[in-house]
């Protein structure tokens, strides 16, 4: 019942903020900003206004909470605010935030000003950033926080909870302490419920778990997301090929890259950018989408050119005219399917060499099935509409081969792209409805000149 009362609350500060900024009433919104809000509402409110409002917000916002801000915002939005603050003022609003964090936001910063953050850091603090920054952004490396507790296996667990006791605080999600050699290489866990029930002269040795899952530097994120899930992770370690100790992942920042991925396979799919800001200028935007409405262009263009080469039979059968539309669009809802089907089993890491052929071969017969289905189907619709047997048995003849071959290249196409390093969420879309367009138009066109000669 608490967080149902949080949320409700949170949504009624918002609306509240949201006709303050409407009316004017600057101080009111400032009050509720910095005293009724968390780091997160703020970002969401940020996020779902207006430019121009957004400005007003962020001048509002009281600059030790911007950093926590700063998180909860998209890459375009943090760099457009990044990029209103000089060196100093990056350095202040940056200076709580855990090291990841910070190093996803720098990196949305000019080269200069990276230099100068980093230099106004103590060595310890630079070291953790410069290398988190050294990994890309997309790898396990990349994700970690290198802020971690570490003990030695040879003291006792009365010596351990005295060590921790001296610390002001954990790193947040700290669910088991890391248990390190002299050369700082992992060799086991002690979780924090263990450690609490265990006899306290014992040492962290006999009973350290060293059956541990440990995350590789450079691992996708991807696939440091799909871990976590199997294995019901709250965090993990990060270690070397050699396995030395270099920091570790948590939940929270799992958590984000399954959203980042989500976003990422639905906006492909519509030719836009993962980080597509909802109320970006107008500009901006027509720029972006622009690019996608070309290409898209050019595939029309090409199943154009399919339909020209058959004007004469068109001309002297007007009824295929009509029907065409009906082909290439079985087609492509066909392929779709399959498509989404595959991309989604590709980001979970379901497909591989061993069940790839089993699936080619599933789906072909899926499409075969439904293909002769809806072939009936249209074919009788088509023989009562224009009272003719040729056209009822030309467009089931193509329907039946677009929707094979839309079953087989929904399976194979992603696979290619992938293979070739090219995101099939962005180019799948386009390249199988050009494909099952040209085949739906190639199959029904052609068979009609043949059975119309």
């Amino acid at each position: 019942m608490a967080t149902t009362f949080s949320q409700h609350q949170a949504e009624r500060q918002l609306r509240t903020l949201s006709d303050a900024l409407d009316s004017g009433s600057l101080q009111q919104v400032a009050r509720i900003l910095n005293k009724g809000l968390d780091a997160s509402d703020i970002g969401h409110l940020i996020e779902s206004s207006p430019p121009k409002q957004r400005s007003i917000v962020w001048s509002l916002i009281d600059p030790d909470l911007r950093g926590d801000v700063l998180q909860y915002l998209s890459e375009d939005i943090q760099a457009y605010f990044l990029s209103k603050l000089n060196a100093q003022e990056v350095i202040d609003v940056t200076g709580d935030l855990d090291t990841d964090d910070l190093a996803d936001v720098l990196q949305q910063l000019p080269d200069a000003i990276i230099l100068e953050v980093l230099d106004s850091m103590d060595a310890q603090d630079r070291q953790r950033i410069e290398e988190v920054l050294s990994y890309p952004e997309d790898t396990a490396g990349g994700l970690m926080n290198t802020d971690t507790v570490t003990i030695r296996a040879d003291i006792t667990i009365d010596v351990v909870l005295r060590y921790l006791r001296r610390h002001r605080s954990l790193p947040e999600m700290t669910d088991s302490v890391l248990v390190v050699s002299r050369q700082d290489v992992l060799i086991g866990i002690l979780p924090l419920t263990t450690m609490l029930v265990s006899n306290p002269g014992a040492t962290v040795r006999e009973v350290m778990e060293t059956d541990i899952r440990t995350i590789d530097v450079s691992m996708s994120d991807s696939d440091v997301a799909n871990l976590f899930e199997r294995q019901d992770l709250v965090s993990a370690p990060v270690v070397s090929k050699s396995g030395t100790l270099l920091g570790r992942i948590t939940i929270d920042d799992v958590v984000d890259v399954i959203r980042e991925d989500a976003d990422h396979s639905l906006m492909s799919m519509a030719g836009l950018d993962d980080e597509e800001d909802t109320f970006a200028p107008i500009k901006q935007t027509a720029k972006r989408r622009a690019v996608w409405l070309g290409i898209n262009l050019l595939t029309a263009f090409i199943a154009s050119a399919v339909i020209g080469l058959f004007e004469d039979t068109i001309e002297k059968v007007v009824a295929l005219a009509v029907l065409m539309p009906i082909v290439a669009s079985m087609g492509g809802i066909a392929g779709s399917q399959t498509l989404t089907l595959v991309i989604r089993a590709m980001a979970v890491g379901q497909i591989n060499r061993s069940n790839l052929r089993w699936l080619l071969n599933r789906e072909f017969f899926v499409g075969l099935l439904n293909g002769l289905l809806w072939a009936l189907v249209v074919s009788c619709a088509a023989m009562f509409w224009f009272n003719d047997i040729i056209i009822g048995m030309v467009i089931a003849a193509a329907m039946l081969i677009n929707l094979v071959v839309a079953a087989i290249v929904g399976t194979s196409l992603p696979i290619y792209l992938k293979s070739r390093d090219i995101d099939p969420a962005l180019a799948g879309g386009v390249l199988l409805t050009t494909i099952t367009d040209v085949v739906g138009f190639l199959s029904f066109l052609g068979l009609a000149t043949i059975a119309y000669a």
